[in-house]
């Protein structure tokens, strides 16, 4: 299962994985304006593939056999406050 990746150029460490490389056809338009211009990245080959660098790789597969796309959102940035609360038994 060939796929192609882009990056977003408005949000940082954002991708959208697609079927055919520049066929953004079931693409929602209002997550394309959100995305911004599409910068290829690189086709990979999910078949070949065990897992992804954050994504889990059955599910981007079903996202595009449903959808036609699969968006990666960046993880959540932990929150410093909270993290230092915890080392100090708060």
């Amino acid at each position: 299962m060939l796929t192609a990746v882009y990056k977003s150029i408005k949000k940082a460490d954002t991708y959208l994985f697609i079927e055919k490389r520049d066929d953004f056809g079931r693409v929602p338009e209002p997550l394309l304006e959100t995305f911004g211009q599409p910068k290829y990245v690189m086709m990979i080959n999910l078949a070949s593939r065990e897992k992804l660098g954050f994504a889990d790789i059955e599910t981007v597969k079903q996202a595009l056999i449903d959808k036609g796309f699969y968006l990666q959102l960046p993880p959540p940035e932990e929150n410093l406050l909270t993290q230092f609360k915890k080392k100090q038994g708060s």
